[in-house]
C-alpha cells in the first residue's frame, strides 16, 4: 500500500512537470524560472518565491543581468529558416546577446555548435559571464548546411534578447516546521532549458517530498530550495550563512535523479558526515548498487554548500550522475530517459533517509569556539590536578557537537557511556549551548 502511495506521489508531479515546464525557456535569470517557480506555488501556497536585485554581490560573485529571449533564427537566402530557436529551446547558446548580422557559410558555422560523435543531438551550450551568442543544432543539420550550401552563400541571422541590469535572480524556498528548530536542507535547481533528468527529475523528487513530509509531524524540520545552479546557491549561502551556522545541520542536493539505470551519489567533503553514512546505509539495506564519487568529482551545487567558511555537509543524490550518461546536456535528454520508476528510486532512497536523520539526536554547537562553562554554573569553582568533574566530559561533548555526528557516534569518539552523553547533551540545550 505504501508503495503504491510513493508511486502516485511521483506519478502526480511527474506529470504535471512534464505537462506544464519542459517547454519553458529557463536559465539562470528571467522569465523562464520565474513561471517555473510560479508553477511550484500552484501546487505548494506555503513556496516563498524571493529575488535578489542583479549587480548585488554575493561573495566573490555578482548577479548577473537579467536575461531573456524571445526569437532566434538563421535564414537562408530564399528566406527559408534553416534554425529556429521556436523550434527547440536548446538551439540557442543560452544568453546569448542580441544580434542582427549577415554572415557567409564558413564564418556562420563558426558560430554552430554540434557534437559530431551524437549526430542526432542538439548540445546544450551557454555563456553565461561573458557576452557571447551562438546557435546549437544536430550535428546533421550542420553537415547539411555544409554540403547544401556554398561558400560565398549568405545567410541572415538574427537574435532578440535583452539583458535587464535593473532585472533580478529568483529563487524559491519552502518550509516545513518541526518539533526542533534543528533544520535539513534540502536542495535542486530549476534554470536548465527543455531537459528532463539533467533539468527536471530534481524539482519532482523534490516536490513529492514536500508533498508526503508535509502530512508528517517531523522531529527536525525541513526547508527546500528551488534555485539557479550554482549562482543560486552561491546567492543563498550569502543571505543565510548565520542561519545554515546556527541551524541546518547538512542535507541532499538533487541532480539527475530521474532516469532507470543506476544510482549513485558524490560524497559530502568530509565525506564521513551523518548524511553521507544513512544514504549508505540505505543503499545497503535495500540492496541497491550503486556508485559513489568522491567530493573531487563535484559538479552540482554540493561544491558551494560544501566550501570553505560554509562547511556544510551536503550530499548529490543521483541516479545516473551528471555527466555520465550520454543523453547529459543535450535533446536526448527527455521524458523518454526519465520514467515514474527511474523517479520513483530516486524519491525513495532520499525519503528513507531523510526519515533517518530526522530521528537522530544530532547535536550542533550555537557557540563558536569553547565556552566560558563558569557563566553557565558548569564549571568546578576548585582546580585541582587530583580533582575529576564532568567539566572537561562537557567540553569533549561540545568539541564533536558538529552538526555531523550523533548522539551515539560522539560518545565512541569521547569514550563514554551513551546515557552519560545523553546527559550532558540534556545540560549543554538547557543553556543553549546546542541545538538538537
Amino acid at each position: 500500500m505504501k508503495k503504491n502511495i510513493d508511486k502516485k506521489i511521483i506519478s502526480e508531479h511527474k506529470l504535471y512537470v512534464e505537462k506544464n515546464m519542459f517547454q519553458i525557456c529557463r536559465s539562470i535569470t528571467g522569465k523562464g524560472i520565474k513561471k517555473s517557480l510560479l508553477l511550484v506555488k500552484k501546487k505548494f501556497k506555503n513556496l516563498k518565491i524571493k529575488s535578489i536585485k542583479s549587480g548585488t554581490k554575493v561573495f566573490d560573485w555578482k548577479i548577473p543581468p537579467e536575461w531573456n529571449i524571445n526569437e532566434a533564427y538563421i535564414i537562408d537566402k530564399n528566406h527559408n529558416k534553416i534554425i529556429d530557436f521556436r523550434n527547440s529551446n536548446l538551439h540557442i547558446m543560452n544568453y546569448s546577446k542580441p544580434i542582427q548580422t549577415i554572415l557567409k557559410r564558413d564564418d556562420l558555422l563558426k558560430k554552430i555548435y554540434s557534437l559530431p560523435k551524437q549526430p542526432n543531438a542538439i548540445p546544450y551550450v551557454t555563456s553565461y559571464y561573458k557576452k557571447n551568442w551562438g546557435f546549437c543544432c544536430t550535428d546533421k543539420t550542420k553537415k547539411k548546411i555544409l554540403k547544401q550550401y556554398k561558400k560565398n552563400d549568405t545567410f541572415r541571422v538574427e537574435i532578440i534578447s535583452s539583458f535587464n541590469k535593473k532585472g533580478s535572480l529568483n529563487y524559491g524556498e519552502l518550509y516545513l516546521p518541526g518539533k526542533s528548530e534543528q533544520e535539513i536542507l534540502i536542495s535542486t535547481y530549476l534554470c536548465h532549458p527543455s531537459m528532463a533528468n539533467n533539468e527536471l527529475s530534481g524539482p519532482i523528487v523534490s516536490m513529492s517530498l514536500i508533498k508526503y513530509f508535509s502530512k508528517k509531524k517531523l522531529e527536525k524540520s525541513l526547508r527546500f530550495i528551488f534555485i539557479p545552479e550554482t549562482i543560486g546557491s552561491i546567492a543563498w549561502i550569502s543571505k543565510n550563512l548565520n542561519h545554515i551556522k546556527e541551524k541546518i545541520i547538512g542535507g541532499y542536493n538533487l541532480s539527475c535523479i530521474g532516469d532507470n539505470k543506476n544510482h549513485s551519489f558524490v560524497e559530502s567533503k568530509i565525506n564521513k558526515s551523518i548524511f553521507d553514512k544513512v544514504l549508505i546505509k540505505n543503499y545497503q539495506k535495500r540492496k541497491i548498487k550503486f556508485k559513489r564519487y568522491s567530493f573531487l568529482k563535484r559538479g552540482s551545487d554540493e561544491r558551494q554548500f560544501n566550501s570553505p567558511g560554509v562547511d556544510l555537509p551536503m550530499v548529490t543524490v543521483c541516479r545516473s550522475k551528471f555527466g555520465e550518461y550520454k543523453e547529459y546536456h543535450t535533446s536526448l535528454d527527455n521524458f523518454s530517459l526519465v520514467n515514474v520508476e527511474g523517479l520513483l528510486g530516486g524519491f525513495k532512497i532520499v525519503k528513507s533517509s531523510i526519515e533517518e536523520i530526522l530521528k537522530l539526536k544530532i547535536p550542533k554547537s550555537k557557540i563558536i569556539c569553547e565556552p566560558h562553562l563558569s557563566k553557565y554554573n558548569l564549571y568546578n569553582s576548585i582546580n585541582f590536578k587530583n580533582y575529576k568533574n564532568h567539566s572537561m566530559n562537557l567540553l569533549n561533548f561540545l568539541q564533536y557537537a558538529d552538526g555531523t555526528k550523533s548522539i551515539k557516534e560522539i560518545s565512541k569518539v569521547i569514550n563514554l557511556d551513551y546515557k552519560v552523553c545523553e546527559k550532558l547533551s540534556s545540560i549543554l540545550k538547557k543553556n543553549k549551548l546546542i541545538l538538537i
